[in-house]
């Protein structure tokens, strides 16, 4: 049976090779994320019967419902979906650039980054407006994955001298934001603190409108460079001698996977392991090919980030848990169940 099947495009001898398997997982992956978003925009102090719900989304629905959908519950199930998917997408990034499957951002200090400038704009500016939160926390992300590529240069870059200082970094990260915090006012420390731990609580549709282009135009542009990843999964010699530029791919492609962290950090905060269990997960399912993985994470990523809000707005009703609870609490036996698995290599 073959693997993959090939798709032509217009008249021209020009065609694309799908492969099945990642085909049939993704489709199952889109399809529970959309089943699930229908349940989850459904569920909250007042409920509404999924036929419902589906009834407004496609323009049919009383104004009531339309009211609850769509102004107050479906920018949330959007920014849940987006955030999934670009921390998932920046995972599949970092793990193919390092070729290890313990790679992610928020684990080699990028996350942490964004933490430190996040805070400290908390603790500087007490009375800026929140809204100026999303473009720090970017920008903080950016700047400490070029500190991290600079710190790791020698010679060039490699993978382990990024995973070597990526630890340092997200170590100093923590202990600065800790220190941070501790110099904070009370108020000032819950702020803080709820950012930390990851939450998508109190997002609009201005959130969505802000984040949306950046997660589509980044991970499409990584999808141009499956290729460059894959020679990269070959090892350095071997991709250097099939003509890759090396060092120039691996900056690019870690830039790439910094945006994509920065922009989900800027509005779900901290939300760990999502990045390191979904690129596994879809490994696990499709095998290492990036080119596959890539969309793959992103609909699993995306159904992970979901499912925690879900959990967490409705499970502990009338308290709302923090997204990054329920991510950590299952990221983290997962970690080390990783750890164990890769002990010997």
């Amino acid at each position: 049976m073959k693997e993959y099947f090939s798709l032509r495009l217009g008249k021209r001898a020009t065609s694309v090779q799908i492969h099945k398997k990642t085909l049939l997982f993704s489709l199952i992956a889109l399809f529970l994320t959309f089943a699930v978003a229908v349940v989850s925009l459904g569920l909250g102090e007042m409920k509404i019967h999924p036929l419902d719900v589906l009834k407004v989304i496609f323009g049919a629905g009383s104004e009531q419902d339309a009211l609850i959908v769509q102004q107050f519950r479906m920018p949330r199930i959007i920014v849940a979906i987006l955030v999934g998917a670009a921390l998932a997408s920046a995972g599949a990034i970092m793990q193919g650039i390092v070729r290890n499957p313990l790679a992610a951002p928020d684990i080699l200090g990028i996350s942490g980054g964004a933490s430190i400038a996040a805070v400290g704009f908390l603790l500087l500016f007490e009375t800026a407006s929140i809204k100026w939160l999303p473009p720090i926390a970017f920008l903080g992300a950016m700047l400490t994955t070029l500190l991290l590529y600079i710190l790791a240069w020698k010679n060039g870059v490699t993978p382990l001298r990024l995973v070597m200082i990526g630890v340092g970094i997200k170590i100093a990260a923590g202990a600065i934001v800790t220190i941070l915090i501790m110099f904070s006012p009370f108020l000032l420390q819950n702020k803080a603190l709820l950012w930390l731990t990851g939450s998508i609580y109190g997002v609009d549709w201005n959130d969505v409108l802000m984040i949306l282009p950046w997660v589509v135009i980044l991970i499409l542009a990584a999808a141009l460079l499956t290729r460059r990843v894959n020679i990269q999964q070959l090892g350095d010699d071997v991709a250097t001698s099939l003509g890759s530029y090396l060092q120039w791919d691996r900056f690019l492609l870690l830039m790439i996977c910094a945006a994509l962290t920065g922009t989900a950090v800027s509005v779900g905060g901290d939300i760990s392991f999502v990045a390191l269990l979904a690129p596994h997960i879809a490994k696990q399912l499709i095998g290492p090919s990036f080119g596959g993985a890539l969309p793959l994470s992103a609909f699993i990523g995306a159904l992970i980030v979901l499912l925690a809000d879900l959990v967490a707005r409705v499970a502990f009703t009338p308290i709302e848990v923090p997204v990054g609870v329920f991510t950590s609490a299952v990221g983290a036996p997962f970690f080390i169940y990783l750890l164990y698995k890769n002990r010997n290599r």
